[in-house]
């Protein structure tokens, strides 16, 4: 298991994330600011925007994809 934080994923918090695989934080990182800003976290938004915009520009989205999965890899197990 590794963990990266919201703040490394290009969020705002320093809520962490755990898993096995760079996808499972990837996820999580992507449900978290779902859940934050439906709850009415505004200091979010940018972010939640930031990443469904990768999603709708597959070509730039995969830059961003292959660099947190970089970093997945350089991190140490926990």
């Amino acid at each position: 298991m590794k963990t990266m934080t919201c703040k490394e994923l290009g969020g705002l918090c320093d809520l962490p994330h755990r898993g096995a695989t760079a996808d499972e934080v990837i996820k999580a990182q992507d449900r978290h600011l779902k859940e934050v800003v439906a709850g009415g976290d505004q200091s979010h938004e940018a972010a939640l925007k930031a990443m469904k915009a990768r999603w709708r520009r597959p070509i730039a989205g995969m830059g961003w994809y292959r660099d947190a999965k970089r970093r997945f890899a350089e991190l140490p197990e926990d």
